[in-house]
């Protein structure tokens, strides 16, 4: 079988695990890529390309993917931004109240509403950021 059919395949496969991020096709895809090498270097017949595809493949499914999908899934990546501003201390710029209001949070101006719905800051109160919902912050009455 002519190699460029096995190297398209290994990009058929490449571009669709583009689409679905689970490393199976991308497996699948090495597999065929060996099978183009394996047609490229060698005048087998088809059924011995389609062998180094599977073992190749089966070899690339049992000992690369769970390395690297147990890589990708332990990263801790970036903290989120959000969560370092919980804790931080507000300035109440407006009323907040339960359905609106604004604070001073971090040198930016953020939209707020109160931790208990009943509670109302008035502008100059200082509050704490219990958590941030969205792009609004919670807040509660600073000691």
């Amino acid at each position: 079988m002519p190699p460029w059919i096995w190297l398209v395949a290994a990009l058929g496969l490449a571009g669709a695990e583009a689409l679905t991020g689970d490393l199976f096709l991308l497996m699948l895809s090495g597999g065929a890529l060996a099978a183009a090498g394996a047609a490229f270097v060698f005048d087998w017949p088809i059924w011995a390309d389609g062998a180094v595809f599977l073992v190749i493949s089966v070899l690339l499914l049992v000992l690369v993917r769970p390395v690297l999908r147990r890589r990708m899934s332990s990263s801790t990546g970036l903290p989120d931004p959000a969560k370092a501003l919980e804790g931080k201390g507000a300035l109440v710029l407006s009323q907040v109240s339960r359905h609106d209001g604004q604070v001073k949070l971090d040198g930016e101006v953020w939209t707020a509403r109160p931790l208990n719905d009943d509670d109302v800051f008035q502008p100059g109160d200082q509050v704490t950021v219990v958590h941030i919902d969205g792009a609004t912050a919670v807040v509660y009455r600073a000691m």
